[in-house]
Formats: structure tokens, C-alpha cells, sequence
């Protein structure tokens, strides 16, 4: 049987909503072992001057605990 385990992490991009949701991910993954996946709970961007500045997400994610 395999327990896992969720945490939440925010996390930003100026270039895009990819890029934010990626870097979150490896951002978690130098500290988290056995990432299995994620969920992208929440999305938000910040505008200036008519455009988008900054992606924003939160994600939940869950690894396997050995």
C-alpha cells in the first residue's frame, strides 16, 4: 500500500501560465522526492498598463512517502 501525501505551493511567471505551473513543480521537486503529479487549484494574473505582467498559480502536489 502507498501512502501519499499534498502540498500547496504557490508560484509566478512573467513569461507565462506554463512556465509558472513548471517552475512550481521544480521548484518543489529540490526539496520533495517522488513527485506523482499536480493539481492546478487556482490561476490569477496581474495587469499593467493594459497587459499581462504575471501569471500566477497554486498548485496542489502530491508524492509518494516511503
Amino acid at each position: 500500500m502507498a501512502i501519499a501525501k499534498v502540498i500547496e505551493v504557490i508560484s509566478s511567471s512573467t513569461t507565462g501560465f506554463e512556465d509558472a505551473v513548471s517552475s512550481g513543480i521544480a521548484k518543489a521537486s529540490e526539496t520533495v522526492s517522488n513527485i506523482e503529479g499536480a493539481w492546478v487549484k487556482d490561476t490569477k494574473v496581474t495587469v499593467n498598463d493594459g497587459k499581462i505582467s504575471e501569471w500566477r498559480v497554486i498548485l496542489s502536489i502530491t508524492f509518494i512517502v516511503k
